[in-house]
């Protein structure tokens, strides 16, 4: 039998609860069977302080290297100081894909049980491009960069994901009766990538009346489509559906470079205490094993989340339980030994 590839992971724990849950999630991934070398390095406040810069030239040159890494939460200064991290990596990597699968995990009470959505983010265009300046006092200008290649690649990437896990149907999600030029244009491709794929279901929504129907039907939507801004805020929007960031996964992918992540913030108010729910970057972790072609080992994962939330004995306090993150952990490792 042909030995296990050992897979070399940019890992950065991030600052706040990020290294408490980092770690759990390491070591339920070192149990799936799958075989891990950790390249391990800090990001924002706490780097600068280590090495002078927010972003260190090891890390870049890491991902650079491995092709793939997995994020906890970093913290990012509202208003002022650093550039986000998580945008900076997004543009520096071209990871132009943000994919945000939205289901429910057993034994939580929702308001929709069911959900089983896709959100599908334009990650590097859009108001994000950081193209701001003030023109005159009290008056700033900011920049919304929308192009044919970024709107036709994204429209593209989501029309291949959805032929190949079955999904049924595509709604571009936009604002082009306002911005008749920007979302015109994203609109424009996306129709043109929606002719290639005639056995996928294709709809337009404003992007106003989206956020109302996803709040009294989530289950008309499949696939949602959209722009960068736009779809950031709506996969918040629809974790709330299952139960909030703490729980939602998300990847950032390119050509051939990916980065998945915990969509959360660090909270910092709670670093320390042993509270913190790991779910999210290991839901995140699970998406990193099946790009890893790691399938039986992302099952396993899965299926031991799963069971610990349909068991509901040992949940952290932001679902319900009074574990906290050890517990939580211990009793994932435990479901996979017994699958």
């Amino acid at each position: 039998m042909a030995e296990k590839k050992t897979h070399k992971v940019t890992l950065i724990p991030g600052d706040g609860i990020g290294p408490e849950v980092t770690q759990a999630v390491v070591r339920i991934l070192e149990a799936t069977g799958a075989k891990f070398e950790w390249e391990r390095f800090a990001a924002g406040a706490e780097a600068f302080e280590i090495h002078g810069e927010y972003i260190p030239a090891a890390l870049y040159e890491s991902i650079e290297r491995n092709r793939v890494a997995l994020k906890g939460p970093v913290t990012t200064p509202i208003g002022g100081g650093f550039k986000s991290i998580n945008v900076t990596l997004r543009k520096k990597f071209d990871l132009f894909a943000n994919l945000r699968p939205i289901r429910n995990l057993p034994g939580l009470d929702t308001k929709y049980p069911g959900v089983d959505l896709v959100i599908v983010r334009e990650n590097t265009e859009g108001e994000y491009v950081g193209l701001e300046h003030e023109v005159v006092p009290g008056v700033v200008e900011s920049i919304k960069v929308i192009t044919e290649k970024g709107s036709t690649r994204i429209a593209r990437f989501a029309f291949e994901y959805a032929r190949k896990h079955g999904r049924k149907k595509i709604h571009a999600i936009h604002k082009a009766n306002i911005m008749k030029l920007s979302d015109g244009l994203f609109l424009r491709c996306a129709r043109q990538v929606a002719e290639e794929f005639p056995g996928i279901a294709y709809g337009e929504h404003l992007i106003d009346n989206t956020c109302m129907q996803l709040v009294m039907n989530p289950f008309q939507y499949d696939t949602l489509l959209l722009e960068n801004l736009y779809g950031d805020i709506v996969s918040d929007l629809c974790a709330g559906l299952v139960g909030g960031l703490g729980l939602a996964p998300g990847a950032n992918l390119g050509v051939d470079c990916a980065i998945f992540e915990a969509v959360h913030g660090s909270a910092p108010d709670i670093a320390g205490k042993d509270v913190a729910n790991p779910t999210a970057l290991l839901q995140s972790a699970i998406l990193m094993l099946r790009r890893l072609d790691e399938a039986a080992a992302a099952d396993k994962a899965q299926k031991a989340l799963e069971t610990v939330y349909a068991e509901r004995k040992s949940l952290t306090r932001d679902v319900g339980g009074t574990a906290g993150t050890t517990q939580f952990t211990g009793a994932v490792l435990a479901a996979m030994a017994q699958n």
